[in-house]
């Protein structure tokens, strides 16, 4: 039954005011917080969620996932969790709750461990075409949300692509180069619960 589950990407964070201006100036960070609730509470029972473990998110997945009906048992068919190994012993321990995490292995570049490379890899394994994603939702962020986003339009050029425009940060620079290819209600919609149920209704 696991194989029937449609896949889901998420990609989010809260953009910290230490990066660039750019997205934490536009930034709503109580809508990026309910837009993830709203989001995982609309997708979990009915489809598998996968995500970075950023660890401004992966704390509220956790907090839906106690209260949406899914069971212990059930988690693992729910949820996917990307980290890379390059990142291991920092992990958030809301990552306790995720039966299912995919570890993708550490890059080196003249015998030291490489970031990029590391985070690089972790994207490529988590965006692959073998996912076969129906949607990606993309919510406030970074430019690590702009890269995913990129890579999943490569990737996935038939699935829904959300850019959560109200939300700000990543998700309005995305929606901002091309708003006439996106619904003008991810930028003005803050009702978050009807957005999702009607944007996802045909892919859930």
């Amino acid at each position: 039954m696991e194989n029937k589950l449609k896949h889901i990407f998420l990609s989010a964070s809260i953009p910290s005011p230490e990066r660039d201006a750019k997205y934490y100036e536009t930034a709503d960070i109580i809508g990026i917080r309910d837009a993830v609730r709203v989001l995982a509470a609309t997708i979990l029972p009915h489809a598998r969620l996968v995500w970075g473990g950023h660890p401004s998110i992966t704390p509220l997945i956790r907090e839906v996932l106690g209260r949406v009906g899914v069971s212990s048992s059930e988690i693992g068919r729910h949820v996917t969790l990307y980290q890379s190994a390059f990142f291991e012993g920092m992990f958030p321990v809301d990552n306790e709750c995720v039966e299912h995490i995919v570890l993708t292995q550490v890059k080196f570049s003249q015998g030291e461990k490489d970031r990029k490379a590391c985070v690089a890899e972790m994207r490529e394994q988590m965006l692959a075409p073998v996912h076969n994603y129906v949607a990606g939702i993309f919510i406030g962020g970074m430019e690590g949300v702009e890269a995913e986003y990129e890579l999943f339009k490569e990737y996935h050029a038939g699935a829904l692509i959300l850019p959560i425009a109200s939300t700000g940060g990543a998700a309005l620079e995305i929606y901002n180069r091309n708003p006439a290819n996106f619904d003008i209600r991810l930028k003005n919609d803050f009702d978050y619960r009807t957005l999702f149920n009607e944007l996802l209704k045909d892919r859930l």
